[in-house]
């Protein structure tokens, strides 16, 4: 019973920290679009948060072992605080590019060690099952996050307040728990060589989209607005793209476990480029079929990602998930990163609708490599092939993800020996653990 109500407890803090994210970043790109910054620091905006969130999943392990997991979430939940209540006092964009690389960062370190005490408690027969549990309710926690500014608006200081309130009764949780600390944070090992040569087409998968999805998910809240759409309407935009990409993993997910993956790629990358381009030529005013448009695009564009992790893992010789998945996480950061920078120069130079250029090149350009990729080499067998698993955010998957996946086996990861120095205080508390680093 003990160990039901703290996986529940994880989940309600893991629920609070994505409908917060997914509250904040949504608010930022309307917000910024309302206050007149540029396109280019709008997308700067989105490539602070990538850059920071890439950062903190290689440097939190550090902290961890510096502090312990309960000090270094509470860190992470009060820095989070602290900085979206910055964003409501400092409102320009040099200042906002740089609080949203601490929050990226504050962010990823948070979810890690939520995932880290997931792991901790889930036994093997149960990992599989609390691993769709924890991705369901942050898809859902995120969307809503997203919703609740079709409530409170972007004007004045309500919006910042609640998302503040989310991230710091985040660390209740964990704050209250009597329990032992978990193990080290098991980072998954990079290996993005290996990665290549396993596939290929998971590499071009994971820098396509964070390309696009990078351009899209800061974006594409500008380009609502540059339309004519008010907050509600946004936020409305988002939830519905964001529900029929949930919504497609699973008969997507579960289509590719019987047919070559490739072929599912090439259908969704192949669509969601059809919709990019659509966008392009008809550039919708507010209205029908905006929401139509985005839907589609959210339809085909959200499931590719994990279908090529399992593509990727179809190939991987035994006790290499982790280091794979890890290098596609590396090379799908680079691409969110990359995205929204790029994506904003396009928008500047020509129109806002040139951000679905971005969109449209790079699933167009995934669904070209698995089609050549197919005529090179034979899909794995059916019965042979490890089964699908959804999938989070791909803006939100961190190495502790990776490790929580029921796929990894537990030689995919590092957990270094020497121990760290215990603080007096929870060593008298008991709560002592093994507080050590983990490596990426």
């Amino acid at each position: 019973m003990a160990s039901v109500i703290k996986i529940y407890a994880l989940f309600l803090g893991s629920a609070l920290l994505m409908f917060g994210g997914g509250l904040q970043g949504l608010l930022l790109s309307v917000r910024g679009a309302e206050e007149g910054f540029s396109l280019l620091s709008l997308g700067l905006i989105g490539t602070g948060w990538s850059v920071g969130f890439v950062a903190g999943s290689i440097t939190v392990p550090l902290i961890v072992r510096k502090v312990g997991h309960i000090r270094a979430f509470s860190v992470m939940a009060a820095i989070g605080t602290v900085t979206i209540l910055f964003n409501l006092l400092l409102i320009n964009d040099v200042s906002w590019i740089l609080l949203r690389a601490l929050s990226g960062f504050c962010f990823a370190g948070a979810a890690m060690i939520v995932e880290s005490w997931l792991n901790e408690v889930a036994e093997n027969k149960s990992r599989g099952t609390i691993f769709s549990i924890y991705v369901t309710i942050n898809m859902a926690a995120s969307t809503l996050g997203q919703i609740a500014m079709s409530v409170t608006g972007t004007a004045g200081y309500v919006p910042f307040v609640l998302g503040a309130i989310s991230f710091i009764c985040a660390v209740l949780p964990t704050a209250l728990t009597s329990s032992p600390q978990p193990r080290p944070l098991a980072s998954a090992k990079i290996d993005v060589l290996l990665l290549y040569r396993t596939s290929p087409v998971a590499a071009i998968a994971a820098f396509s989209v964070g390309m696009a999805n990078g351009a899209f998910g800061t974006l594409a809240p500008v380009y609502g607005y540059e339309r004519g759409l008010d907050a509600s309407g946004i936020a409305l935009l988002f939830a519905v793209a964001a529900i029929l990409g949930a919504v497609a993993q699973i008969p997507f997910g579960r289509l590719s476990d019987r047919i070559d993956r490739r072929l599912v790629l090439i259908g969704l990358a192949g669509f969601a480029s059809v919709v990019g381009a659509l966008t392009v030529l008809i550039n919708p005013e507010a209205g029908w079929m905006m929401y139509v448009l985005f839907a589609a695009y959210g339809f085909a564009a959200n499931p590719i990602y994990a279908v090529a992790v399992a593509h990727a893992n179809d190939f991987a010789k035994d006790g290499d998930f982790a280091k794979i998945a890890g290098g596609m996480l590396l090379i799908l950061g680079i691409g969110l990163a990359i995205g929204p920078a790029v994506a904003s120069m396009i928008m500047g130079a020509w129109s806002p609708v040139g951000l679905f250029v971005i969109t449209a090149v790079f699933h167009a350009l995934l669904a070209v490599t698995a089609y050549l990729r197919m005529r090179v080499r034979k899909s794995v067998d059916a019965s042979d092939r490890a089964p699908f698993q959804a999938m989070g955010n791909d803006r939100q998957v961190t190495p502790e993800s990776i490790v929580l996946d029921p796929r990894a086996d537990s030689d995919d990861y590092e957990m270094p020996g020497d121990e760290a120095p215990v603080p007096e205080e929870l060593a008298s508390s008991g709560e002592t653990g093994n507080v050590q680093d983990g490596k990426i």
